[in-house]
């Protein structure tokens, strides 16, 4: 008599953002059945979130500055990249029906602008592929026989899978499932997790009352913004910001927002410095400083010569004294760099991403923890950061990918050994 085939084995992906659907995409076309466990009523909520301003999927720069966007964890998640980068990324996205289209600063979008169609276009074809979806199933842990617990509405259940593929997000948009809430759970049980904190996301600066009620929420734009790092590095970007009520956020804070966050953590504040007229050489702008103003002030000076107004003249008076906004010399060197202390990150969960996780020495090249078989992680999770402008996406599909890969191979390899057993 044929025996009968032993049925495919059971992984449990719990997480259903983008490292999460991509690792179960590859388990189940690799033959396994899987099951997606999320917290949320839906799966997906911050990866529609993050596309509601324009769905920046990855970037089309050179391999070489793209995989630097990911710091101190370059090295790690370089060979990932280089398995499924922004290349193979667009590729997939154009195996959903979704083309892209390489924008001007150089970030790829869909060509929709929006990422509910794509998450459509990909649950349609998990689930074709026979992956299935426990939402409202929080995972709390193992229990005593090392079954997964979850939380559901009917009670709490027990799992056994024959691997798991955690990918439960980071520590900011609580609202949307990623609360950091698996950290203590991976603590006790023995897994190395650096403390999770903001990235990408604005700071305090500490503003008069005068000046917040005149411009809190004003952008100021162009600017050329710069910092050293607590390594020495330095590191200088143009582009543009919002004057908040408490501090400072927007696209130039949040690309400087590492080196910013690393340095108040050191040191208890960081020193932003501004070029408030990049267009214009310190030569040039000492010559229109002193040119003759008659009866003018020096307010109206400024703004007849180098067009100074509004929310930038409004951060000169908040950041110099009165001796220092009527001295020449001193006024220039603060228009070409003026410098703007910033005290504190705003908090974890105002963050558009956050940074620290489970530590990469944790898990082996196939994104397995070490101490733990069976076990793998993904996505925002692990310990890495990386700038907005597709670099995080990216990241989070190619880790989901490898950890579903590797929890492949690894199922095959105990089939294998078990056959020669028997």
């Amino acid at each position: 008599m044929t025996p009968m085939p032993s049925p495919p084995p059971h992984v449990a992906v719990i997480g259903g953002g983008p490292a999460g659907l991509m690792a179960a995409e590859v388990l189940a076309r690799d033959g396994a059945q899987v099951t997606v466990y999320e917290a949320m009523p839906s799966v997906g909520r911050k990866f529609l979130m993050a596309g509601k301003g324009g769905m920046n999927i990855t970037h089309s720069e050179d391999f070489a500055a793209f995989q630097e966007r990911y710091g101190s964890a370059r090295e790690r998640l370089a060979p990932l990249l280089q398995e499924f980068g922004p290349e193979a990324l667009r590729a997939w996205i154009h195996g959903l029906g979704v083309d892209t289209f390489v924008g001007t600063s150089g970030r790829v979008f869909p060509t929709e602008m929006k990422a509910a169609p794509l998450l459509r276009a990909w649950l349609h074809r998990l689930r074709q592929d026979g992956v299935a979806f426990q939402v409202r199933h929080r995972w709390l842990g193992w229990s005593a026989d090392g079954a997964l617990r979850f939380a559901t509405p009917a009670g709490e259940i027990e799992v056994k899978p024959a691997a798991t593929v955690l990918a439960l997000g980071g520590g900011s948009w609580a609202k949307l499932g990623s609360d950091g809430a698996w950290v203590p759970t991976l603590t006790r049980a023995g897994i190395a997790v650096a403390p999770l904190r903001p990235a990408n996301c604005g700071f305090d600066a500490a503003w008069s009352p005068h000046f917040r009620e005149h411009f809190a929420g004003q952008p100021v734009k162009p600017v050329v913004a710069a910092c050293s790092g607590p390594d020495g590095r330095a590191w200088r970007r143009q582009g543009e910001f919002v004057v908040s009520a408490d501090g400072v956020e927007g696209g130039l804070i949040y690309a400087l927002s590492a080196p910013l966050r690393d340095l108040i953590e050191r040191d208890g504040s960081a020193t932003l410095s501004l070029d408030l007229l990049p267009g214009h050489s310190a030569e040039r702008v000492l010559a229109e400083v002193r040119h003759p103003r008659g009866s003018r002030s020096l307010s109206s000076h400024l703004q007849s010569r180098l067009g100074l107004k509004g929310v930038k003249m409004g951060l000169l008076r908040e950041c110099l004294d009165k001796e220092r906004f009527q001295d020449e010399t001193a006024l220039t060197a603060a228009i070409k760099a003026l410098p703007l202390r910033l005290v504190a990150p705003r908090p974890l969960d105002e963050a558009i991403s956050s940074a620290g996780g489970v530590r990469l020495e944790e898990l082996d090249e196939q994104l397995m923890l070490r101490q733990r078989p069976g076990l793998f992680c993904a996505g925002e999770m692990l310990d890495w950061e990386a700038p907005t402008g597709g670099y995080l996406l990216t990241a989070c599909f190619c880790t989901g990918r490898k950890a579903g890969m590797g929890a492949g191979q690894w199922l095959k390899l105990r089939q294998r050994a078990a056959s020669t057993t028997t």
